[in-house]
């Protein structure tokens, strides 16, 4: 079986256009398995480090700082946490996939998510520059739609986009308003004391 992972995760990485046609025909069986072992590789690194770099600077020292029960409760977190926000974004990807056309089922959206996490799951981590291994993960998210669901790249694309991008900005919109609300209701900053 991980010789199995081992191979598909190349044809993920390396040539993800075929890799996303000859899994078109993949059930849960054989998807899950597949993200499972990346979503803990993932939680292990991600837990370890955060583990390692927030001693004693963390807001919630009894978490970070816990020695291994901390580390294995951000283990279960992360894992838990991933999982949920995978199907979460699968589901609302999905709604953006039919908008835009995709007739082959949530499924078929829920594997192009699970698949396309490859290189966000496995690199993602690296302080820096995860960030690329996330906004790579997204490409392969549009390969993966415009193969497994048969629409056009354009369309693959604009779901895509649509549904990274709605929540982003109601997130900046939600912190922008709490920054403000904060700022205008401490007033700005007065001198006290002698000069």
């Amino acid at each position: 079986m991980i010789k199995s992972i081992f191979e598909k995760v190349k044809r993920f990485l390396v040539n993800p256009n075929v890799a996303f046609r000859q899994a078109k025909g993949d059930d849960p069986a054989t998807v899950l398995p597949y993200f499972a072992v990346l979503l803990l590789i993932d939680a292990v690194i991600s837990a370890a480090l955060i583990s390692v770099f927030l001693i004693g600077t963390s807001p919630l020292p009894g978490l970070v700082t816990g020695g291994i029960s901390g580390a294995v409760l951000l283990f279960l977190i992360i894992l838990a946490a991933g999982f949920i926000c995978t199907l979460i974004f699968g589901a609302w990807l999905h709604l953006w996939v039919y908008i835009f056309g995709g007739r082959q089922g949530i499924w078929q959206t829920l594997k192009a998510v699970m698949y396309g996490s490859t290189p966000s799951l496995l690199f993602g981590w690296i302080p820096f520059i995860g960030f690329i291994f996330s906004l790579w993960s997204l490409v392969l998210g549009i390969f993966g739609i415009r193969e497994l669901q048969e629409i056009s790249s354009m369309k693959a694309t604009l779901a895509v986009a649509l549904a990274v991008m709605i929540p982003l900005i109601l997130l900046i919109i939600v912190a922008a308003y709490f920054l403000i609300a904060t700022v205008t209701t401490t007033g700005p900053a007065t001198m006290t004391g002698p000069l």
